[in-house]
């Protein structure tokens, strides 16, 4: 089985280590969370956890359909070997219905649904609070090309409407969610993570947030949604 070796890059819910293989990483899933930019911070217990089986449950489902995702194999509880790609610095939030920063830029209530899907784009820069950016300053910057950025486009649109179709089967209602991209041998790949940490995942009949809101806004019972996340997607195996 490969083993971390030195330790690459760690962010707020991750930590990416390297293998004796040039071509692969580990990602470490923790239990640490943070939240409006780091000003407040906590522990949720059992994240990692949640958000390994999750993430490797949603990266397995997508390469069924044909997108390619950097994911390789789960490892262990809180470890996911991974392929080790070039990350483009752009954060793509995929937007079906009004719901956090977004609900106070344009000034419309929380929940409505939002028609066409939102697809937005923000430089990942954690001293400038990830501005939004749009495809001219992404090419202007050298980050993507007019073709990388319209296959993203593509693909994060194609990603939301398996994601949304299945979680529906799920009694779970896709708000929204954050996706990074890499590049892999001249290939663009789905990277990073789509979990309670990085998406909005409402319960479809109460509308109660199953996700990171619920340590953002001191709402109580966080393990527990995290928990409810991955008991209802391992039932659909069952």
């Amino acid at each position: 089985m490969a083993e971390a070796g030195m330790l690459l890059t760690e962010g707020k819910g991750k930590r990416l280590y390297a293998t004796d293989d040039p071509e692969t990483a580990i990602v470490y899933f923790k239990d640490e969370a943070m939240a409006f930019h780091g000003l407040k911070r906590g522990r949720i217990l059992g994240k990692g956890e949640v958000n390994n089986a999750v993430c490797g449950h949603i990266y397995a489902m997508l390469e069924r359909h044909g997108v390619k995702t950097h994911f390789l194999k789960q490892l262990d509880g809180r470890q996911s070997l991974v392929k080790r790609v070039e990350i483009i610095p752009v954060c793509v939030k995929v937007r079906n219905r009004v719901a956090g920063g977004l609900a106070q830029r344009i000034n419309l209530p929380t929940g409505m649904r939002l028609n066409p899907t939102v697809i937005e784009f923000c430089l990942k820069s954690e001293e400038l609070e990830d501005p939004l950016v749009n495809f001219t300053h992404i090419r202007a910057l050298g980050l993507a090309t007019a073709e990388e950025l319209e296959f993203i486009s593509q693909t994060a649109a194609r990603v939301n409407g398996i994601l949304t179709d299945f979680l529906a089967e799920i009694g779970i209602e896709l708000i929204d969610f954050k996706m990074e991209f890499g590049r892999y041998h001249g290939e663009i790949v789905v990277a990073d993570e789509i979990s309670p940490d990085t998406a909005r995942f409402w319960d479809a009949r109460t509308h109660e947030p199953l996700d990171i809101d619920r340590f953002r806004r001191d709402l109580g019972n966080v393990e527990q949604a995290y928990q409810e996340v991955l008991h209802r997607m391992m039932g659909m195996d069952e």
